[in-house]
C-alpha cells in the first residue's frame, strides 16, 4: 500500500446520520472527489436490467466484466461515469434502488463493486460514504470517521426535514423502521455495519450541524496535511 499516493476519506455509518451531506461537503470543502457508492449499485442494476439479480453465477459475472467506472472532478463537480457515460438522475427511480438493493445480496456483486471502488481510491483523492467503506473496501484509508446518533435523533432530524419539506410524517413510525434498519444493517452475515478499529467515532447526538462540520473539518485538514507530509518525505 506504500505506492498509494492518493488520500481516501471514509464516511461510514448507521442510516440518517447524514453521511451523504457531510461527506459532499467535505469534498467541496477540500476540492477532493466524492464518491457515492450508492449510486454505483443503481447504476449497475439500471444497466444489468431487471431480474438479473437471479442470473447463474457466470452470466452474471460475464456482465458485471463489462462494466467500467471512472471518476473525475471534484466537490459538487464530481462525475462518475459507467461505460463512459455520465451517471444521471434516471437512477433514482424508486424501482432502480428496489434491484440495487436486490443485486447487492449477491456475492459476486458486492465483490466487484468492491475491486471497482479501490481501483477508484488508488488513482483519485477522494471523499467515500458508506456502510462498510473504512473496513472492508478502503482498509488502508488514511482517515477513517464513523459517525453516529442515537436513533431515536436521528429520527428526530429526519422528521424534521420532512415537515421542512411540507410533509406530514410520524415520528413514532420514522423511529420504529429505523430502528428495525438498524437491527438488520449491524447483524447482516455480509459486511455487518460496524466501524473500522482504528476509525474514529462522533457520536452526533448532542452536536449541531455547524459543530459536526466544524469537527469534521479539523480531522480531515489534519489527515490531508500528514498525507502532504507523507508524500513529501517519500520523495
Amino acid at each position: 500500500m506504500s505506492k498509494i499516493s492518493s488520500l481516501v476519506i471514509t464516511i461510514d455509518g448507521p442510516a440518517g446520520v447524514g453521511k451523504s451531506t457531510l461527506s459532499r461537503f467535505l469534498a467541496q470543502h477540500f476540492s477532493l472527489a466524492y464518491l457515492d457508492t450508492g449510486a454505483m449499485f443503481r447504476a449497475m442494476a439500471l444497466h444489468l436490467g431487471e431480474g438479473s439479480w437471479s442470473w447463474p453465477q457466470n452470466q452474471l459475472n460475464a456482465a458485471l466484466s463489462g462494466l467500467h467506472f471512472c471518476l473525475s472532478g471534484q466537490g459538487e463537480s464530481t462525475d462518475l461515469k459507467v461505460n463512459n457515460r455520465t451517471i444521471g438522475p434516471e437512477i433514482r427511480h424508486e424501482h432502480i434502488g428496489l434491484w440495487a438493493s436486490y443485486l447487492g445480496q449477491r456475492e459476486e456483486v458486492r465483490s466487484y463493486l468492491k475491486s471497482a471502488q479501490q481501483i477508484l481510491g488508488k488513482n483519485t483523492s477522494l471523499v467515500a460514504e458508506g456502510r462498510d467503506m473504512g473496513c472492508v473496501v478502503f482498509p488502508w484509508a488514511g482517515c477513517k470517521i464513523f459517525l453516529d446518533a442515537r436513533p431515536e435523533e436521528r429520527a428526530r432530524r429526519r422528521w424534521q426535514q420532512l415537515l421542512d419539506m411540507g410533509q406530514d410524517p410520524d415520528l413514532e413510525t420514522l423511529t420504529r423502521d429505523l430502528k428495525q434498519r438498524d437491527e438488520q444493517d449491524r447483524n447482516r452475515s455480509i459486511a455487518p455495519l460496524r466501524p473500522a478499529p482504528d476509525a474514529l467515532l462522533i457520536d452526533t447526538t448532542h452536536m449541531t450541524e455547524d459543530q459536526v462540520r466544524g469537527k469534521l473539518q479539523e480531522v480531515v485538514g489534519n489527515a490531508i496535511q500528514e498525507h502532504l507530509g507523507n508524500i513529501f518525505i517519500r520523495t
